[in-house]
């Protein structure tokens, strides 16, 4: 069991890390720190992406009974939030860091309102946040085996976790929603009276 923690344990680390770097991204003031900033989520949510298909593809591959086996039946409910980083948070952080970069010349360039509000897109910072979360009922198996088990911690652990996503993914949306209002530029003034007939 100890040796399954030692697997377990290093991914939710790195996806942990990742997400609450990936949470912290648009509070940066400077653009100089948003690119470092996105540098390190995305070498981050790689090295879990890369951690992850490595535990799970070694524990299809085993027999069952070697740690890794143990601890890839732990990840099923990270597959999916992982796949959705694979696929959307990967390239749009890459995207994010080019952006960061080209306006970051000087060290105390502000971060400009439309990064930011990039950096709070919900497939950012939700899929690397969820896939760190959906570990950890692998890690509390591991630590506590009967304490996930029977219909009576089952149900309110389903609830909690379901609560949880709903309030992350609402909280993600609407700091989008505002820093996208911040980035959009105002709409000019209607003139009071009207135009009149053009002279020449």
């Amino acid at each position: 069991m100890e040796s399954q923690l030692v697997v377990l344990l290093p991914l939710a680390v790195v996806w942990l890390a990742a997400g609450w770097l990936a949470d912290r991204l648009p509070r940066a003031e400077h653009a100089r720190g948003l690119r470092r900033q996105v540098g390190r989520v995305l070498a981050l949510t790689v090295i879990g992406l890369v951690l992850t298909a490595t535990v799970l593809v070694v524990g299809l591959s085993g027999g069952g009974s070697s740690p890794a086996d143990r601890a890839a039946a732990g990840l099923g409910l990270a597959v999916p939030p992982a796949l959705a980083v694979a696929a959307c948070t990967v390239r749009r952080v890459r995207r994010l860091w080019a952006g960061a970069g080209a306006v970051a010349a000087a060290p105390r360039t502000p971060a400009p309102h439309g990064l930011r509000a990039a950096a709070a897109h919900p497939l950012i910072g939700l899929p690397v946040q969820l896939t760190g979360l959906a570990i950890l009922p692998a890690l509390v198996a591991t630590l506590a085996p009967d304490l996930l088990t029977g219909a009576d911690a089952t149900g309110p652990a389903i609830t909690v976790g379901a609560l949880g996503v709903v309030a992350i993914g609402v909280r993600h949306a609407l700091r989008h929603n505002r820093l996208v209002e911040r980035a959009t530029p105002p709409a000019p003034a209607a003139s009071a009276r009207p135009a009149g007939a053009l002279h020449v």
